[in-house]
């Protein structure tokens, strides 16, 4: 095994009066693929720049072999003082006078970047490709990455991927796509509570890694606490303080004591319960021909899709393809050029933005979940205090009065999650959600997700969460086309290569068991006759009544009390909920279809 290029060795470090590295090390040799994981706030991005000599720790070595050269990726990178993105990326370079310049633009390239673009106005994603192309032109002996696919779509993640396999640096590497991880990483760093336990094989086998050392621990928590209690009880009924054996005994409690309040318990998990409100319609959004463009660029073309209550969708594609705008068409925020989008009844939507910037950053952390009304906070009809409803989101009670400025960037995506999942909703509509967010907070949003009843609307470049989350993928096919594949990312992705039809000609599979939109649309063009028009006319307001009956039975069968008082009532009350549900169900079917044979009669 070749000796290590870079080291450190206990490293110890605090910030104001808390330890955040407490014994922390890592050693990277050349061609080693390292992933370093914990939770936010851990100190993993301090780590790493430590490892880039950038942070003088409080106590510990860090040692690189004369002459390794190293390279890191900041996760907000300083374009200060630099006229274009080449001339940045040229500064990178070990020899600006000698130095190979055609690899630097040759990555830019690679990244869609020409090279001449002000840094001062790059998108996310440009700052990011540009910053990758910095570290990467020299070939270090040593690349230390944080987050190196936040902000890249997804043709950018899986370049970036073959571009360091082909690499012989060694490689650390912060992330929280899963998928980036389990294909690069060959060992796992695990940063917790400031200490760095090493596991000898790649991301796909931490999990369960890590799981085992949890329970080991709890394990021999619980024997320390038994002990413990076997002491203090021969403390009560035993002691003679005069003999040495027993003052010996007495010292040895005390130890135990002092190691059990040492012993730094795993800190606590996050909890995140949605808000629920009422149950939509069954019918969420119906899109027929929708096309939206900008100046001569056309964006959505002729897309058509039905979205039922329980869908989970994926928007994805490259950036600048077009994917908020189509989340926005489907959710009604911008109107199409052409074509229709028929949004469902009593929706409730809530929206997680991409850049957190509905957050006000002078607001207290109490102030954005409260809305600034007292200290409490509702979450599926309960009054919860806002320092406890914090904790479930891994927030002390010291930050409650904390201004939303000072937090990291995985802190201000636990809070927009926070705030979110307070707010009743039955439509959430989700764009980047992973970006900062830890491995095990992300868990945790998956799991919620697949326990929300409402319907998920979701733009991501995440491919591991695409996969867990979503029972559909629309993803775009070029020149404004987008398609509707069954499944989830990996779905999408053997559908297509299945496919022998071109992308324009594709007919867009169904994730649900539902009649296909397109075809009810091309239904042989005959004349309404007099009972569909009055259907036409008369079911919107049948739907409404029967929503409304639907939310008075709803609310009779949420009294906790009413199977112990009225079992008859209660079942009499559940056997009209049901039957009532299948009518609202049948209504709506019926609705869209007499819709839909209207406009094609009018447009033929």
């Amino acid at each position: 095994m070749p000796p290590p290029l870079l080291t450190l060795q206990d490293i110890a470090l605090t910030f104001g009066t808390a330890p955040l590295l407490a014994g922390a090390g890592i050693a990277v040799s050349a061609g080693d693929r390292v992933c370093l994981v914990g939770r936010n706030g851990s100190g993993k991005s301090t780590l790493l720049r430590i490892a880039a000599g950038l942070i003088q720790p409080d106590a510990g070595r860090r040692f690189a072999q004369p002459g390794a050269t190293v390279r890191y990726l900041p996760q907000e990178p300083d374009f200060a003082g630099f006229a274009t993105t080449l001339e940045y990326v040229e500064a990178g370079l070990p020899d600006a006078a000698a130095a190979d310049h055609y690899r630097a633009t040759y990555l830019l390239e690679q990244l869609g970047l020409t090279g001449h673009e002000d840094p001062s106005r790059l998108s996310g994603g440009e700052a990011r490709r540009t910053a990758l192309a910095r570290v990467l032109a020299p070939e270090p002996d040593i690349l230390l990455l944080d987050e190196p696919t936040n902000h890249l779509d997804l043709p950018g993640i899986e370049w970036l991927e073959q571009e360091l396999a082909n690499l012989r640096s060694g490689i650390v590497v912060i992330s929280h796509d899963r998928r980036l991880l389990e294909r690069l990483s060959r060992s796992t760093v695990w940063l917790d509570r400031g200490v760095t336990r090493v596991l000898d094989q790649g991301f796909a086998q931490f999990e369960a890694w890590r799981d085992q050392v949890l329970e080991q621990e709890e394990t021999d928590r619980h024997k320390l606490g038994r002990k413990i209690v076997m002491e203090e009880d021969w403390l009560r009924y035993g002691v003679t303080a005069r003999r040495k054996r027993n003052q010996k005994r007495l010292g040895d409690l005390h130890a135990l004591r002092k190691k059990r309040k040492e012993q730094r318990a795993a800190v606590g998990k996050v909890t995140l319960n949605a808000a629920e409100a009422d149950l939509s319609g069954r019918l969420v959004a119906v899109a027929e021909g929708v096309t939206k463009a900008y100046g001569e660029r056309v964006v959505v073309r002729d897309f058509s899709t039905r979205i039922i209550r329980g869908d989970r969708v994926g928007i994805v594609g490259r950036n600048g393809a077009g994917k908020t705008t189509l989340l926005n068409l489907l959710t009604g925020k911008q109107a199409p050029d052409s074509g229709e989008v028929k949004l469902g009844t009593n929706l409730f939507e809530v929206e997680l933005d991409q850049r957190r910037e509905t957050l006000d950053p002078a607001q207290t952390l109490c102030q954005t979940l409260t809305g600034g009304a007292g200290d409490t906070v509702t979450v599926n009809g309960v009054n919860r205090h806002v320092v406890g409803y914090m904790k479930d989101f891994l927030f002390g009670p010291e930050q409650a009065n904390a201004p939303v400025g000072v937090l990291s960037g995985g802190e201000r995506g636990r809070l927009t999650l926070a705030r979110a999942f307070a707010t009743p909703s039955n439509l959430m509509v989700l764009d980047e959600p992973t970006n900062d967010l830890d491995l095990e907070t992300l868990e945790l949003l998956q799991e919620r997700l697949a326990e929300y009843s409402g319907t998920v609307l979701l733009v991501s470049h995440d491919r591991d969460f695409l996969d867990r989350v979503v029972t559909s993928v629309i993803a775009t096919e070029g020149d404004g086309r987008w398609i509707e594949y069954a499944g989830g990312y990996s779905d999408m992705l053997a559908q297509r290569g299945a496919s022998a039809r071109p992308a324009a000609e594709a007919v867009a599979p169904r994730a649900r068991g539902t009649r296909d939109v397109e075809t009810a649309a091309r239904q042989p063009s005959r004349k309404m006759s007099f009972k569909d028009k009055h259907a036409l006319e008369t079911l919107p307001g049948r739907i409404a009544d029967m929503e409304k009956e639907i939310g008075r039975l709803n609310r009779v069968l949420s009294d906790g009390d009413l199977y112990a008082r009225q079992p008859a009532k209660f079942a009499e009350a559940s056997k009209a909920l049901e039957a009532l549900q299948g009518e609202l169900a049948k209504a709506e079917e019926q609705w869209l279809e007499l819709e839909m044979m209207r406009e094609a009669l009018e447009a033929g």
